[in-house]
């Protein structure tokens, strides 16, 4: 993977990071509930959950263009149409918001983990994502191992501190999100929009 292409999906890891979904509410909530510290065991969690995902997506792909390279301008059109209609949906979705609920400081860290991983997991919307994410960075010419390696672990960091800023912030970004979470949608819409129709145009 060049750096151009690195960069551009790391600016584009950082998008999908943004984007209100189930394990950033969970995030959210949590930091909320039991504070930064306690969250992390979530952000654990979550961030195992991602990567598998990622793997399974990837290596997946990777099945099919042994069958035939041709494969994957299929997978990055058909992947640029889903995301251009992500977006529209973000678009038109209501603000996420946080249901208050006790504070409860002494649930245990594995239990948050577990969360987190199946918050990550049992979500298919996020496999679907990144078989059409994914190809729009992959070279079927170098090792797919590495590449996985390296977009996996860019993905991983990058949510690991997004999510931990969430946790960290929590009180704060809730009364936003109330008041501005509908024109956060309309702009992270925007942007995959925007990537679905300008990433398989690259060559």
């Amino acid at each position: 993977m060049s750096w151009q292409t690195w960069i551009l999906y790391a600016v584009a890891a950082a998008g999908l990071s943004l984007t209100p979904g189930p394990n950033g509410l969970l995030v959210l909530t949590h930091g909320a509930l039991y504070g930064a510290k306690k969250t992390i065991a979530t952000i654990f969690g979550g961030s195992l959950g991602f990567g598998l995902i990622i793997g399974f997506s990837m290596f997946g792909i990777g099945a099919l263009l042994a069958t035939a390279a041709s494969w994957l301008v299929v997978l990055k059109w058909l992947g640029g149409a889903y995301l251009v209609w992500l977006g529209i949906q973000l678009i038109r979705s209501l603000p996420i918001s946080v249901q208050a609920g006790q504070n409860a400081r002494n649930i245990k860290s594995r239990t948050l983990f577990s969360q987190g991983l199946l918050s990550a997991l049992s979500n298919p919307k996020g496999i679907l994502f990144f078989v059409a994410f994914l190809p729009q960075f992959i070279n079927p010419e170098r090792s797919l191992l590495t590449q996985f390696l390296i977009m996996a672990l860019t993905f991983i960091v990058i949510e690991f501190g997004y999510e931990i800023t969430v946790a960290s912030l929590a009180d704060r970004i809730k009364p936003w999100l109330a008041r501005a979470g509908k024109k956060f949608n309309v702009a992270v819409g925007t942007v995959f929009m925007v990537i679905g129709v300008l990433l398989p145009l690259r060559g």
